[in-house]
Parts: C-alpha cells; structure tokens; sequence
C-alpha cells in the first residue's frame, strides 16, 4: 500500500512538473535603435518600430553626434540630454499601446523623426 502511495505521489509530482514547465511566460523585449545610420546619415535605424506593451527600447549614439530622441507630447519618454560619444545610450519602456512620434532637437529639420508604435 504504501508503495503505492508513493508511485501516486511521485506520478503527481511529475504531471505538476510538466503541468508547469509547460507554461511559458512572456518576457518583454528589448529592440536596439541607433542614432545616426551605419551609413552617416542623420537618421534613427530603424526609424519605425512596433513593439509590444512592456518592451524598451535602447537608443545608441552611433554617428554624426550630438543627438537625443524627443517624444511629442510625452515628456516622460523623452531623453533631451544630447548624446555625443559613441555608444552612449539610454533606454525607454513603452507600458501603454499607442503611437509615439519623436526626433533628434538637433536635426530634425534633416528629417531625423522615427515612430514607435506599441500593440
């Protein structure tokens, strides 16, 4: 009897085991933005994202310095502080689906906008 007890318990064990391992979980995401192309341009690469509730994105002084990304309208994303060295680089978390347009203060009038769009 009480062999079978533990094969009762150790098979219950088991399925709460795969039961729960089973259940995957959903991890926010992390999406790299570079200011300034490989290329040279004065550009955000890439320029257009969609991410989902949750996820940040890394923005990473790449070329052409000094630049920043501001987000119209919503000051609690925005990072006015302009970057200069390479590499530099700060992070933002998007918690609220919606779409977000911003731009680099410095070269905006070169066209260096980009959207983040979060489902």
């Amino acid at each position: 009897m009480a062999s079978m007890l533990r094969s009762i318990a150790a098979a219950a064990c088991a399925l709460f085991l795969v039961i729960g391992l089973g259940v995957s979980s959903v991890q926010a995401a992390t999406t790299e933005v570079k200011l300034g192309s490989d290329s040279g341009m004065l550009a955000f690469e890439p320029s257009s994202i969609t991410i989902q509730e949750g996820d940040t994105i890394k923005f990473v002084n790449n070329n052409l310095a000094p630049h920043n990304a501001v987000f119209e309208g919503h000051d609690e994303l925005s990072h006015s502080d302009l970057a200069f060295a390479p590499g530099e680089s700060w992070e933002e978390t998007f918690t609220t689906a919606g779409t977000y347009d911003f731009y680099c203060e410095p070269h905006r009038g070169a066209g260096m906008v980009g959207k983040v769009t979060v489902e």
